[in-house]
């Protein structure tokens, strides 16, 4: 009996050390719609949960596919390290990252590398009301310093600063093109991000504040047309938001709630 539970014990062990080596990258993606609340997932996923790689996408509904959300493929490393609680990452997609992304720490602290990534501007549309009847177009370039993530109570908190730069954005709800250039800084303080957008150039003037949380922008602002463009700009500041006037100007408060 007792060298049969030795057998049995011995067998348990090979299997776990088995799954763990060979755990398959598209279980992975299971994970991730969890950690997301079902907002993305990793689709055509390859490889291990050691190495692997996978284009990153929305989660589908159904038998939907997977639709792409950026170009290229996400490759990864990550170290058995991890089984004794040290993390040592590393993340690479040529097409939309400026360089590899390194992760590294212990539970439940952990160090991002400096890095930025392009983002397609269409994505701004999941913002809500009014992006999304604006439909925008362009490309934006996320870029940020060393950030610090700390897990608690299954919950992603996040500290440091990230800058969203908005180049030549375009509406096809506008004949104005571009509509302009902007900045979004975000100050991250655990779940939430400070967020002040300013214009860099028009010729649709950009400003305002607001908070960042769980994916949702609660903002205020204003937008204004660049002196000689007022009438170009006019219908489409009214798909914006409440039109009122400031001495000779016509003002429209931006909301996002």
């Amino acid at each position: 009996m007792r060298r049969l539970l030795i057998w049995l014990l011995a067998g348990l062990i090979s299997t776990a050390l088995t799954v763990l080596i060979f755990f398959p990258a598209t279980w992975i993606a299971v994970l991730i719609e969890t950690q997301t609340a079902g907002r993305l997932t990793l689709g055509d996923a390859h490889g291990t949960l050691w190495r692997g790689s996978a284009f990153i996408g929305a989660a589908p509904g159904g038998n939907d596919p997977v639709t792409p959300l950026l170009p290229g493929r996400f490759s990864w490393r990550l170290s058995p390290l991890v089984m004794l609680g040290n993390i040592d990452a590393e993340l690479e997609n040529t097409a939309v990252l400026s360089q590899s992304i390194r992760i590294m720490g212990s539970w439940p602290q952990y160090q991002v590398s400096p890095g930025a990534i392009l983002l397609p501007a269409e994505r701004l549309a999941a913002l809500g009301a009014p992006l999304n009847t604006v439909q925008p177009s362009g490309q934006m370039r996320l870029s940020w310093g060393a950030l610090q993530l700390t897990l608690q109570d299954g919950i992603i908190k996040l500290t440091g600063a990230m800058n969203l730069n908005m180049n030549d954005l375009a509406s096809r709800m506008s004949p104005v093109k571009p509509l302009g250039s902007y900045d979004l800084a975000l100050d991250w303080r655990g779940t939430e991000a400070v967020a002040a957008l300013k214009t860099s150039k028009g010729p649709l003037l950009l400003n305002g504040s607001g908070v960042f949380n769980n994916g949702r922008l609660q903002f205020s602002g204003t937008a204004q047309a660049e002196a000689g463009q007022e009438e170009r700009l006019a219908n489409f500041m009214n798909l914006l938001g409440q039109r009122r006037r400031e001495g000779d100007k016509d003002i429209i408060t931006l909301e996002f709630k």
